[in-house]
Protein backbone atom coordinates (compact mmCIF):
# COMPACT_ATOMS: atom_id res chain seq x y z
CA UNK A 1 0.00 0.00 0.00
CA UNK A 2 1.16 3.06 -0.86
CA UNK A 3 1.61 6.15 1.43
CA UNK A 4 -1.12 9.45 1.32
CA UNK A 5 1.29 12.03 -0.42
CA UNK A 6 1.01 15.38 1.20
CA UNK A 7 1.88 18.20 -0.07
CA UNK A 8 2.76 20.66 2.66
CA UNK A 9 2.74 24.51 1.41
CA UNK A 10 3.85 26.64 4.38
CA UNK A 11 6.36 29.56 4.52
CA UNK A 12 7.60 29.36 8.14
CA UNK A 13 10.18 26.78 7.89
CA UNK A 14 9.93 25.79 12.17
CA UNK A 15 5.96 25.20 10.98
CA UNK A 16 6.90 23.44 7.99
CA UNK A 17 8.85 21.23 10.13
CA UNK A 18 7.24 20.37 12.82
CA UNK A 19 4.17 19.69 10.34
CA UNK A 20 6.58 17.49 8.32
CA UNK A 21 7.66 15.55 11.25
CA UNK A 22 4.05 15.01 12.44
CA UNK A 23 2.99 13.75 9.15
CA UNK A 24 5.98 11.67 8.35
CA UNK A 25 5.38 10.55 11.60
CA UNK A 26 1.83 9.33 11.15
CA UNK A 27 3.30 7.22 7.77
CA UNK A 28 2.35 10.51 5.41
CA UNK A 29 4.40 11.03 2.25
CA UNK A 30 5.22 14.72 2.25
CA UNK A 31 6.47 17.13 -0.11
CA UNK A 32 7.05 21.04 0.40
CA UNK A 33 6.73 24.32 -1.12
CA UNK A 34 7.10 27.53 0.38
CA UNK A 35 4.65 29.89 -1.73
CA UNK A 36 1.24 29.79 -3.49
CA UNK A 37 3.31 29.81 -6.87
CA UNK A 38 5.43 26.86 -6.07
CA UNK A 39 2.05 25.09 -4.61
CA UNK A 40 0.08 25.14 -7.92
CA UNK A 41 3.79 24.21 -9.71
CA UNK A 42 4.27 21.04 -7.44
CA UNK A 43 0.42 20.39 -7.54
CA UNK A 44 0.83 20.00 -10.98
CA UNK A 45 4.09 18.24 -11.01
CA UNK A 46 4.10 16.05 -8.57
CA UNK A 47 -0.28 14.89 -8.39
CA UNK A 48 -0.35 14.68 -4.31
CA UNK A 49 -3.35 13.12 -2.63
CA UNK A 50 -3.72 15.88 -0.52
CA UNK A 51 -2.68 20.04 -0.44
CA UNK A 52 -2.20 21.04 3.77
CA UNK A 53 -1.34 24.47 2.69
CA UNK A 54 -1.20 27.66 4.75
CA UNK A 55 -3.24 31.26 4.11
CA UNK A 56 -0.48 33.88 4.55
CA UNK A 57 2.35 32.80 1.76
CA UNK A 58 4.38 34.90 -0.41
CA UNK A 59 3.81 35.31 -4.18
CA UNK A 60 0.71 33.98 -4.52
CA UNK A 61 -1.11 33.62 -1.08
CA UNK A 62 -2.67 30.37 -0.22
CA UNK A 63 -6.61 31.80 -0.65
CA UNK A 64 -5.59 32.60 -4.77
CA UNK A 65 -3.71 29.37 -4.87
CA UNK A 66 -6.90 27.38 -3.75
CA UNK A 67 -9.15 29.53 -6.34
CA UNK A 68 -6.57 28.61 -9.13
CA UNK A 69 -6.28 25.40 -8.08
CA UNK A 70 -10.15 24.77 -8.71
CA UNK A 71 -10.12 26.28 -11.77
CA UNK A 72 -7.43 24.27 -13.27
CA UNK A 73 -8.63 20.88 -14.36
CA UNK A 74 -6.14 18.75 -13.23
CA UNK A 75 -6.23 19.99 -9.79
CA UNK A 76 -10.14 21.04 -9.42
CA UNK A 77 -10.86 17.71 -7.21
CA UNK A 78 -7.80 17.75 -4.89
CA UNK A 79 -8.22 17.77 -1.53
CA UNK A 80 -7.22 21.06 -0.23
CA UNK A 81 -7.36 21.65 3.69
CA UNK A 82 -6.61 25.31 4.89
CA UNK A 83 -3.87 24.94 8.09
CA UNK A 84 -3.45 29.01 9.36
CA UNK A 85 -3.49 30.88 12.31
CA UNK A 86 -5.99 33.16 11.05
CA UNK A 87 -8.95 31.96 13.04
CA UNK A 88 -10.90 35.59 13.52
CA UNK A 89 -14.69 34.85 12.91
CA UNK A 90 -15.39 34.43 9.02
CA UNK A 91 -12.45 33.12 8.82
CA UNK A 92 -12.90 29.53 7.96
CA UNK A 93 -15.67 30.96 5.97
CA UNK A 94 -13.28 32.86 3.83
CA UNK A 95 -10.92 29.83 3.54
CA UNK A 96 -13.78 27.37 2.77
CA UNK A 97 -15.22 29.75 -0.23
CA UNK A 98 -12.08 29.76 -1.67
CA UNK A 99 -12.22 26.65 -2.58
CA UNK A 100 -10.63 24.53 0.62
CA UNK A 101 -12.58 21.56 1.64
CA UNK A 102 -11.70 21.55 5.36
CA UNK A 103 -9.83 23.76 7.73
CA UNK A 104 -7.14 23.10 10.75
CA UNK A 105 -5.96 26.45 13.13
CA UNK A 106 -2.70 26.95 14.21
CA UNK A 107 -1.20 26.68 16.89
CA UNK A 108 -1.30 22.98 16.23
CA UNK A 109 -2.67 20.39 18.56
CA UNK A 110 0.46 17.97 17.86
CA UNK A 111 -1.22 15.07 19.26
CA UNK A 112 -4.79 15.51 16.84
CA UNK A 113 -3.18 16.66 13.80
CA UNK A 114 -2.57 13.44 11.88
CA UNK A 115 -6.03 12.20 12.82
CA UNK A 116 -7.42 15.91 11.95
CA UNK A 117 -5.55 15.07 8.29
CA UNK A 118 -7.37 12.01 7.91
CA UNK A 119 -10.55 13.09 8.96
CA UNK A 120 -10.28 15.86 6.41
CA UNK A 121 -9.51 13.60 3.63
CA UNK A 122 -11.95 10.58 4.82
CA UNK A 123 -14.77 13.39 4.56
CA UNK A 124 -13.63 14.64 1.11
CA UNK A 125 -13.45 10.93 -0.16
CA UNK A 126 -16.93 10.61 1.06
CA UNK A 127 -18.64 13.92 -0.58
CA UNK A 128 -16.38 12.89 -4.15
CA UNK A 129 -18.27 8.99 -3.75
CA UNK A 130 -21.56 11.00 -3.42
CA UNK A 131 -21.26 12.88 -6.28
Amino acid sequence: MCATHVLLVEDNLDNLNLMQFLLERDGYRVSSARNGRQAMEKAQALHPDVVLMDLSLPELDGWTAARLMRQTPSLANLPLIAVTAHTLPGDRRKALDSGFDSYISKPLNVHQFGAMVAQALEEKHRSQAGT
